[in-house]
């Protein structure tokens, strides 16, 4: 079970960022709390050096777990041994996260449908690993449920956009400038 019901339904979510590898340890002590919580995890096959390949819940969003408190509630949760900050918003008041996106996170862990990916920005260098483009690099353009990356002929100086999968493309750098 990675999250715990308290009866704060009613009451904001906020994102907690922990000590790197800190998230369980940090979970138990909300557990122990009784402060609603929900750490997202999925599963990762890892290959051992030793031969073995042990299945491993890890962290959806290392450093990161989501608490629903009332904003007086905040102490509670900073004083947790492994918490470094509640993640704020504009000015210094915590940010709060809308309940569906929870909800819509705990349905997916349910469905083993969720792994980590990085953050693709318009803008950043992708580089192409599967299709008919393999190997070619190009900027992303437009992201939504497939991304779209601009490769450039330089011999010709014209432009394609060839749409990809998350999954078909790994980003190479920051930002083009």
């Amino acid at each position: 079970m990675q999250h715990f019901h308290s009866g704060v339904l009613d009451s904001p979510w906020f994102a907690v960022y922990t000590a790197p590898r800190h998230e369980k340890q940090v979970q138990k002590h909300l557990q122990l709390r009784s402060v609603e919580h929900f750490l997202p995890v999925y599963t990762h096959q890892a290959a051992w050096k030793d031969g073995s390949k042990p299945t491993l819940q890890l962290p959806l969003f290392p450093s990161y777990l989501f608490v629903q408190i009332e904003k007086e509630q905040r102490s509670r949760v900073l004083q947790v041994p492994g918490v470094l900050a509640i993640v704020g918003g504009t000015g210094k008041e915590p940010a709060t996260l809308d309940s569906t996106e929870i909800e819509m996170l705990r349905a997916g862990v349910q469905l083993r449908k969720v792994e980590p990916h990085p953050v693709i920005h318009v803008g950043q260098t992708a580089l192409i690993r599967r299709g008919p483009f393999t190997g070619k690099s190009g900027i992303v353009v437009r992201k939504k449920g497939a991304v779209r990356v601009v490769l450039t002929l330089e011999v010709i100086m014209r432009s394609i956009a060839v749409e990809c999968d998350l999954s078909d493309i790994a980003i190479m750098g920051n930002r083009a400038s």
